[in-house]
C-alpha cells in the first residue's frame, strides 16, 4: 500500500519516520500577516516551475522511485499518476496547523482521488518537538474522514477568512467532534485580538509579563518552547509583535535597538542580531497598561491582519478575556 502524509512544516520530522511513502509539510503560516488569495492557494498546489513562487513539492524529498516528478505535477494529479491508496493528514493542535488542516480539507472536498482515500490522524501532541524516532512508533488515532469534517473545514476556513472575526466567535458555540482541536485554536486566536481593558492581544500580555520580570534579552523571549509558551505565533512572528509595543507615540517597551528601523524586512540575519543586542524594559506607560490602568490603543495606532480581518483603530475589533465575548468596534 503506497501512503502520503500531508502535514504542516511542524510535521517535516515525519519524513524520516518511516510511516509513509511520501511526506508533503505545507508551508503556509495563516496567523499573521495578510492572508494568501484564493489563488495564491491554488496556484500552491498546482505545483509546476515558477520562478520566485512557493509551490507544494518544495520541502517534499527526493523519492528513489519517483525521482523529482512531483516537482512538475499538481498534487491530486501526481497523487493519482502514483496510485497512492492512502492519505494521512497530521496537523497538531496548534491555531496554525488547525488552519492549515481546515484549508486543505477544504481544498481536497474537490479532489475525488484524494478524498476518497483520506484519513485523519488525531495528533494530541506538537509535531515541532517530537522527533522521528519518536514519532516512528508512536500510536495516533485514525479516523475516516466524511462529508460532515468537510463542511466543518468549509465553514472554519470561510470563518476565518471573513472581514469580522463574527464567524470564528460563532465556531466556539458549535461542535466538531472528529476536530477536537478545532474550537481551542480559534479560540487561542480570538485571545490575540486587543483586550476590552489593555489593548493587547495575548501574546503581547505575555511579552510585557516577561519583560517586567527580568527578561531582557529577546533570546530569552523568542526561543521555540522557551518562556513566552506562545502556541499562536512562531519566532519568527514574535519580532514585529515587540517592534509594534516598541514603537507609536506611546511606546510600552523602551530598549529596542533602534537599528531595527532601518533595517528592511527581508534582512534576517541583521534584524536576528539587532534583536540580540536589545535589552528590553517596560516605560511606565507600560507598567500602567499592564496593569490594567491605561489602553495601548488608545494613544497608539494599529494596522494588522487577523485572519480576513483588517483591525485599525476605527475598526478595533476586541477580545473580552473574562466573558469570552468579542466586542464589535
Amino acid at each position: 500500500m503506497k501512503r502520503m502524509i500531508l502535514t504542516s512544516s511542524s510535521g517535516a520530522g515525519l519524513t524520516y519516520a518511516d510511516r509513509a511513502d511520501m511526506v508533503v509539510p505545507l508551508i503556509f503560516r495563516f496567523v499573521s500577516g495578510p492572508l494568501p488569495t484564493s489563488h495564491h492557494l491554488e496556484a500552491y498546489l498546482k505545483g509546476g516551475r515558477h520562478i520566485g513562487e512557493v509551490r507544494w513539492s518544495d520541502l517534499v524529498a527526493r523519492s528513489p522511485e519517483m525521482g523529482l516528478a512531483h516537482k512538475q505535477l499538481p498534487l491530486d494529479w501526481f497523487c493519482k499518476a502514483y496510485g497512492f491508496d492512502l492519505i494521512e493528514l497530521w496537523f497538531d493542535p496548534r491555531p496554525n496547523d488547525q488552519l492549515q488542516l481546515v484549508w486543505i480539507l477544504d481544498y481536497l472536498r474537490s479532489q475525488s482521488y484524494m478524498a476518497e482515500r483520506l484519513k485523519l490522524r488525531l495528533v494530541d501532541f506538537d509535531l515541532l518537538e517530537s522527533d522521528a524516532a519518536r514519532l516512528r512508533d508512536r500510536a495516533v488515532r485514525v479516523f475516516d474522514v466524511t462529508e460532515p469534517d468537510f463542511e466543518a473545514a468549509r465553514m472554519a476556513w470561510e470563518a476565518y477568512r471573513a472581514p469580522t472575526p463574527e464567524l470564528c466567535f460563532g465556531l466556539l458555540g458549535r461542535e466538531f467532534p472528529t476536530l477536537p482541536f478545532l474550537k481551542p485554536a480559534m479560540e487561542q486566536l480570538l485571545a490575540e485580538l486587543p483586550s476590552t481593558t489593555t489593548g493587547l492581544g495575548a501574546t503581547e500580555s505575555r511579552l510585557l509579563d516577561l519583560i517586567a520580570a527580568g527578561y531582557s534579552r529577546t533570546k530569552e523571549l523568542f526561543q521555540p518552547g522557551g518562556l513566552l509558551e506562545t502556541r499562536v505565533f512562531d519566532q519568527w512572528e514574535l519580532g514585529p509583535l515587540l517592534e509594534g509595543l516598541a514603537s507609536g507615540p506611546m511606546p510600552a517597551i523602551a530598549g529596542l535597538d533602534p537599528k531595527l528601523d532601518t533595517l528592511p524586512p527581508h534582512d534576517a540575519r541583521g534584524r536576528n542580531a539587532a534583536f540580540r543586542r536589545s535589552r528590553l524594559s517596560l516605560t511606565e506607560f507600560g507598567k500602567a497598561v499592564l496593569e490594567g490602568r491605561e489602553d495601548f490603543r488608545r494613544y497608539n495606532p494599529i494596522r494588522r491582519w487577523w485572519g480576513g480581518t483588517l483591525l485599525t483603530n476605527d475598526r478595533l475589533w476586541r477580545w473580552q478575556e473574562e466573558s469570552r465575548s468579542l466586542i464589535a468596534p
